[in-house]
């Protein structure tokens, strides 16, 4: 099930909701004030790649900037 970040456009609050895919709907709302006047947020991500690359040094780069192996 996914986890999606929002914020409560009424307090400014941002949390988390684990949404299911069952035909059961999450009622979205404001954990903090309980407003529906909410934004879902853009949430980060990891992306894993194999590790018997060559050039593959197993950290990650902090400028984005790196090049590929």
């Amino acid at each position: 099930m996914p986890i999606y970040g929002y914020l409560c456009k009424s307090c400014g609050e941002k949390f988390d909701l684990l949404i299911g895919v069952s035909s059961e709907k999450t009622e979205l709302k404001c954990k903090k004030c309980g407003s529906k006047d909410i934004q879902r947020t853009l949430g980060s991500f990891s992306v894993r790649s194999s590790a018997g690359k060559a050039g593959s040094s197993g950290s990650s780069c902090p400028t984005g900037t790196c090049p590929l192996g």
